[in-house]
């Protein structure tokens, strides 16, 4: 038996399951039937997501749609919608680009959502009415060999760290790789065909949108306005490649179930530290009460920001990461160093034009020196405005460009021993020792 049939073993839910998610679905379906009938509500209830597609690893969640005729006004749809994901499920309202309930019915997680009933999707009205054209497509052009074929992939991108649209995950979502699987007809074809992609290669499954850029292009067959794979970072698109052309050629069970990695030690890695010869620094801000989503989004906005702005001041960041706790955001940065010397050098205008004369009655009677010529131009010797990372931080942190919903009042910075002795192991191993999930 081969690692795929294994895997597949391993993973495709058994027909009990499948049945009892079954039997809680069309119950789900009924109550929500009953209440819209009722209530007198004009509603098409219809099931989405991976469950409905016969795509799901373990434990899927429940998508239902709630389709409203398109003459019902927006503000209505909303409304009303909600009201029904409150009654029926008696869950959390979820805010996004468009609003949902989430709850549980029988165990089952539940997503309710309200969209239009559409003929095509070339009018939409709402940012979630391509779902159910998107589960009509799928089911219309995947057999069921295929299906296992998508657990395969989905499975493969959850062990390699590439499978989620999520802000943070920035990889493949479900419906991705289905359209992969559809389109390269299997599992192995998809790890084959990805060692041609590049930067901005382009997939048409029924046919091209407009040119779009982006690191990976998959034309929505439902809608080629839309670039399904619009989430893929270029970092993520990297790590799918490298995994696959290593996997053929070496196929493992850790590409499915990596290996928990475990931290090393504060002694190994103050040793790394200073095998590299770097220096640390931690930013943490309390957690805003903001949707998760957002919030890493504002997280990794927050980190390329700080990591301009120690580059800025010549601190250089070598590597950096972050995390999402319970009470805390967490950005951690590995820098080629975190203090510098007093002084640096200042060049000015070249001698020739007309402006070195306001340069040289500004800096005349410096501290550190008279202005002096280098390659043709004034320079001067000017003491910095910082001379430690942590101090920097703690000044600039604010006019950064961080995320609009961190405080940078509750912000605290530990510096090189602090990070060592109270960081967290796991996200300081990762830092120092970076290690490709199959690897581990």
């Amino acid at each position: 038996m081969d690692i795929e049939e294994r895997v597949l073993e391993m993973i495709v839910p058994s027909a009990e399951t499948v049945a009892s998610l079954e039997d809680k679905a069309i119950r789900l379906e009924a109550v929500v039937k009953e209440y819209a009938a009722d209530h007198g509500i004009d509603v098409e209830v219809r099931m989405a997501g991976s469950f409905s597609k016969g795509t799901f690893l373990s434990d899927p969640d429940f998508d239902v749609f709630m389709l409203f005729p398109d003459s019902v006004p927006h503000d209505e749809l909303e409304r009303i919608g909600l009201k029904i994901g409150d009654d029926v499920l008696h869950g959390v309202r979820m805010f996004s680009d468009h609003p949902y309930t989430r709850g549980v019915f029988e165990s089952v997680e539940v997503d309710m959502v309200p969209c239009y009933r559409l003929e095509s999707t070339a009018k939409l009205k709402s940012a979630v009415d391509r779902t159910p054209f998107h589960t009509e497509y799928i089911l219309s052009h995947l057999s069921d060999g295929q299906k296992n074929q998508v657990r395969l992939l989905k499975k493969f991108m959850k062990g390699i760290g590439a499978y989620g649209a999520e802000q943070d995950s920035r990889g493949f979502s479900g419906y991705l790789c289905e359209l992969l699987v559809v389109y390269y007809k299997s599992f192995r074809g998809v790890l084959e065909g990805a060692q041609k992609w590049r930067d901005n290669t382009a997939i048409a499954i029924e046919g091209k949108g407009p040119a779009t850029v982006a690191p990976l292009v998959v034309y929505d067959p439902v809608d080629p306005r839309r670039n399904v794979a619009s989430a893929v970072h270029e970092d993520t698109l990297g790590l799918f490649i490298a995994a696959a052309k290593t996997y053929l050629a070496s196929p493992d069970m850790r590409f499915f179930f990596p290996n928990e990695r475990a931290p090393l030690s504060e002694d190994a890695l103050r040793g790394k530290a200073e095998k590299h010869g770097s220096r640390l620094l931690t930013v943490i801000f309390v957690r805003p009460d903001v949707i998760e989503d957002s919030l890493y989004s504002q997280l990794w906005k927050t980190q390329y920001a700080l990591c301009r702005k120690l580059n800025e001041f010549s601190f250089n960041v070598l590597r950096a990461s972050h995390d999402m706790k319970e009470k805390d955001l967490v950005i951690m940065f590995e820098l080629e160093r975190d203090v510098l010397s007093k002084t640096y050098k200042h060049f000015g205008p070249p001698v020739w034009v007309q402006s070195s004369q306001s340069f040289l009655e500004k800096w005349r009677g410096n501290k550190y020196g008279e202005p002096f010529i280098e390659d043709g131009s004034w320079a001067v010797i000017a003491e910095r405005l910082y001379f430690t990372a942590k101090e920097m931080m703690v000044d600039e942190a604010a006019v950064a460009g961080i995320g609009r919903d961190l405080d940078p009042d509750t912000m605290s910075v530990l510096d090189h021993e602090d990070t060592l002795e109270l960081g967290d192991p796991m996200m300081l191993t990762e830092l120092l020792e970076p290690r490709l999930p199959w690897e581990w």
